[in-house]
């Protein structure tokens, strides 16, 4: 569907880039053979999204939602102002890189935007720019809000991060051309589906312990009965005939009798998949861990219980 390869325009803690490979298997046997729509109720940095556009030629309609409204703003603006978008990260990256050995400059450079962007006072083009400027160099492209929906992640400790791909945000550009941007409630994306249509869920993850949880990804908390709500809705895309995959911690890796998502999902097909974990202050808590993925295709082998 796009004459470049596309790749996610961001940097995001629980990006899904490691789990193309496990999320392609548990696609549907007949995808390849018919036209279809794909919908993500959940973009974040849309990494299966641009894979999907990248490798599905049959892929008829595109359909992308999050409650992020600043998320969103940002893939509304590639979409439309790409160009003047570019015009504006290419200021920021050369004041940016301009402070290059100066810490102490670097860092009020970076809290003056961030306090910009919580403003949210600037036009569209601008604070989308912002955006990509704050994830692109605080603490490992992490998206975190306060209560006041105030950005908060500290700067990273990048020393000429790319702030402005514009080759990429114009590939991007291109081929958001044909999927639809939706900012709103994830069960409202249901109205979009047809007779062929395949969701992928990437809530934000049940955290696995209480120090771990970076899911304070918008002002208001997902928290475990905005996990069973979702249950709710994909049991009701099963009724519906519409074809899903879910993907979430395993909460069980942690704790071998923390059954949550076990008993959440005991009507559908769970499996576990390698991942890494990227995301910790401390490097020695960093590596492999196992994440779920579930899906209601009934081509899925059962589960493998771990320990």
């Amino acid at each position: 569907m796009t004459d470049k390869i596309t790749k996610p325009f961001l940097k995001w803690a629980g990006g899904k880039t490691q789990l193309l490979n496990a999320i392609e298997k548990a696609l549907p046997k007949d995808i390849y053979n018919k036209k279809f729509t794909y919908i993500e109720p959940f973009v974040g940095s849309g990494a299966v999204l641009f894979w999907m556009l990248n490798n599905f030629p049959n892929l008829q309609k595109a359909v992308i939602n999050d409650i992020n409204e600043d998320l969103i703003n940002t893939y509304k603006t590639i979409a439309s102002r790409p160009k003047e978008l570019i015009s504006i990260l290419q200021i920021l990256q050369n004041e940016y890189h301009g402070l290059e050995g100066n810490i102490e400059a670097k860092k009020e450079y970076y809290y003056s935007k961030r306090a910009l962007y919580n403003l949210r006072k600037e036009e569209q083009s601008v604070q989308a720019a912002l955006f990509i400027f704050l994830n692109r160099t605080c603490f490992n492209g992490l998206y975190r809000v306060n209560r006041k929906n105030e950005f908060n992640v500290p700067i990273g400790s990048y020393k000429r991060p790319t702030i402005c791909d514009e080759e990429n945000i114009l590939a991007v550009s291109k081929a958001l051309q044909k999927v639809e941007i939706l900012c709103g409630d994830y069960e409202e994306t249901l109205q979009y589906a047809d007779s062929n249509t395949l969701f992928y869920f990437d809530p934000p993850y049940k955290p696995l312990s209480e120090t771990s949880s970076f899911n304070a990804y918008a002002k208001d908390e997902f928290d475990d009965e905005e996990q069973i709500r979702l249950r709710d809705f994909c049991r009701k895309l099963d009724a519906l005939n519409h074809t899903w995959i879910l993907s979430n911690s395993d909460v069980k890796g942690k704790d071998e009798n923390d059954n949550f998502f076990d008993d959440l999902y005991a009507d559908f097909k769970i499996e576990r998949v390698d991942a890494k974990r990227n995301i910790n202050a401390n490097p020695e808590k960093r590596g492999k861990l196992t994440e779920l993925l579930i899906t209601n295709q009934e081509n899925k082998k059962e589960y493998v219980r771990t320990v």
